[in-house]
């Protein structure tokens, strides 16, 4: 979808690198090997997103990291975008109300990495969660947005174990 709005899909893959998960930096040589493509087209299109306060850089040691902007202006409005055209909105509403005592809700995997993916991986963070409810759920919203969801019910004290090692973008967290 969002590929007739934006036709680059340098860009396009740059934006959902960036703004799904704002945590995400990354710096041009492993976007070339990430993307598979010319370093050259990369540069170009990191240096617009820059120059148009989109992108924010920094330098550790002789490697110019790169990272969204989240102070700017349509930095909210990009991320929220971003989530619908890959689902995640409409996974937020069905999974987050009445699975039991659901505390976070997290994406891990490609997505929380900033890279498309036709497999949506969640994390979801609580005590009596009713998997089976969950199940049903997910294959209902799988249907909705046309991709295949996994997910993982674990409890509160097991999170930090299992976040370690792996990427996860905080989606949803009961206040």
């Amino acid at each position: 979808m969002l590929e007739t709005l934006i036709t680059n899909k340098t860009r396009l893959k740059l934006l959902l690198k960036f703004f799904l998960n704002k945590e995400t930096t990354s710096y041009l040589r492993n976007l070339e090997n990430e993307f598979g493509e010319s370093s050259n087209a990369i540069r170009v299109e990191l240096n617009r997103l820059e120059a148009a306060n989109l992108l924010s850089s920094s330098f550790r040691g002789n490697k110019k990291y790169f990272q969204a902007n989240d102070e700017h202006p349509l930095y909210q409005e990009i991320n929220s975008i971003l989530k619908k055209t890959v689902g995640l909105d409409k996974i937020i509403e069905k999974v987050t109300s009445n699975i039991g005592n659901l505390q976070k809700a997290y994406v891990t995997g490609d997505l929380a990495k900033g890279k498309d993916s036709s497999v949506i991986d969640l994390l979801l963070v609580g005590d009596s969660i009713d998997s089976s409810y969950v199940a049903a759920l997910t294959s209902k919203a799988e249907k909705l947005i046309h991709r295949r969801i996994r997910f993982l019910c674990i409890q509160e004290q097991e999170r930090d174990e299992y976040l370690k090692n792996s990427p996860a973008l905080l989606l949803w967290k009961n206040i």
